[in-house]
């Protein structure tokens, strides 16, 4: 464990759980809206961000290369774009966002970018952006894996045109791309080559957010995505609340037969919301949407599942937490992706499943998962805020479930810990 880390015992619930929360904003849509505010013409709000340790080194990060960005108002963040200038050094911390967002803005910087982070960030995958980037004439410095630390020597403009990249371990890296397309002298055009791109939902909020910003993006051809030049429109942005992020939540209710409603959920959204309803009631959990919210309601049975997450990678820590406490095995599969994320999420969770009491077999793409008894014990956290999530969601119904370091969960929601206790703590 690092010296910030926070052992944390997991509250049991003793009864349904029934509330109403309210979560911060989305992480994906507060990174997208965080890039295209610093590229637009004029300055932009952005509403009800996600003010967490991702969101935070973001802003940091474009206020290195001259942006200004007010967070003040914790509520309303305003975003006034300069010409991007080096030197700088920018943390990107655990934040894939990050490093896969700024490095091609940043091309469009005069003088050299620094970034560097977190020692396990410089294991995860970053090649087809700096290939990507060097095909399109960017002199990027970087270790031999082509990942962290890395420098893009920024000379200006950017002329654009086209790449060819293998997407598969990250649909992030079609979106930091597709980003800052439109500032290209001639757009570009970005074609995926290689096994199909994960988290798909991600990538269509990618292009909705650019034509909310006057961008022209045509993805009308499967794995090719043309973005003409132009320019991007200051504008103010309000993000949802975040999905994954309540996946914990929406997880209680489900395995305590209790009712959890997310306030404040929009009536359209560009979350993937259908498919982590699907999920939830393939699980046993029902679902409904009201003016009230989003609320998944437990019906005091847990079933086994067999399901492709390739599209919601990011919930699947939460839903193999409720597959070890089901009535029946479960597959998991499609997410070979995840991998590469803060840690390897399929060899963590299958270690520490089975350190409960679960028996669990690895995929190179997923996880077989048979409930067992299960018993107390540490669960490692791994630095990765999701199997926070899961190992709170086990201790549910485990009693003894230790965390190994709940700080983890300030990546994306600092106030997890209180606000999980208060959720056990408010029972029907």
């Amino acid at each position: 464990m690092t010296a910030e880390s926070r052992p944390w015992s997991a509250p049991p619930a003793t009864g349904p759980v029934t509330a109403t929360v309210r979560l911060p904003g989305s992480k994906s849509m507060t990174a997208r809206a965080l890039i295209l505010a610093a590229l637009a013409d004029g300055p932009s709000v952005i509403e009800a961000p996600l003010r967490a340790r991702d969101t935070e080194l973001m802003a940091a990060g474009l206020r290195a290369i001259g942006v200004g960005v007010d967070t003040t108002d914790p509520a309303r963040w305003v975003v006034t774009p300069g010409p991007f200038r080096g030197p700088a050094r920018i943390d990107v911390g655990l934040a894939g966002t990050i490093t896969r967002f700024l490095p091609p803005a940043v091309a469009l910087a005069d003088g050299p970018i620094e970034f560097d982070g977190d020692p396990h960030m410089r294991k995860r995958p970053l090649r087809p952006i700096v290939a990507a980037l060097r095909t399109l004439g960017v002199t990027v410095d970087a270790s031999p894996i082509d990942g962290l630390p890395l420098t893009v020597h920024g000379t200006g403009p950017v002329e654009g045109g086209e790449v060819v990249i293998d997407a598969s371990g990250s649909s992030q890296f079609v979106s930091g791309l597709l980003l800052s397309a439109p500032r290209f002298a001639k757009g570009l055009t970005v074609r995926h080559e290689g096994p199909p791109v994960p988290s798909a939902p991600h990538l269509r909020m990618t292009t909705h957010m650019l034509r909310a910003a006057g961008a022209v993006v045509d993805d009308s051809v499967a794995d090719v995505w043309v973005v003409e030049p132009g320019t991007l429109r200051g504008r103010t942005w309000t993000i949802e609340p975040d999905l994954s992020g309540a996946a914990p939540f929406f997880a209680a209710a489900a395995v305590t037969g209790g009712a959890v409603t997310l306030a404040g959920w929009p009536a359209d959204s560009w979350q993937p919301v259908e498919q982590a309803i699907g999920i939830f009631r393939a699980l046993g959990a029902e679902v409904t949407r009201s003016a009230d919210g989003l609320t998944v309601r437990g019906t005091g049975t847990l079933r086994g599942v067999t399901a492709d997450l390739s599209e919601v990678g990011e919930l699947t820590p939460v839903v193999s937490a409720l597959a070890a406490l089901a009535e029946g095995p479960s597959e998991l599969r499609g997410v070979e992706h995840i991998r590469g994320h803060e840690t390897d999420r399929i060899t963590a969770l299958a270690t520490e499943l089975g350190r409960v009491g679960a028996t669990v077999s690895e995929f190179p793409d997923g996880l077989r998962i048979e409930p067992g008894p299960l018993h107390g014990a540490v669960f490692e956290t791994y630095a990765d805020h999701r199997m926070a999530h899961a190992a709170a969601v086990i201790g549910l119904s485990v009693p003894g479930v230790e965390l190994a370091d709940v700080g983890c969960t300030s990546k994306t929601l600092p106030e997890f810990p209180e606000l999980w206790a208060g959720l056990v703590a408010q029972r029907s």
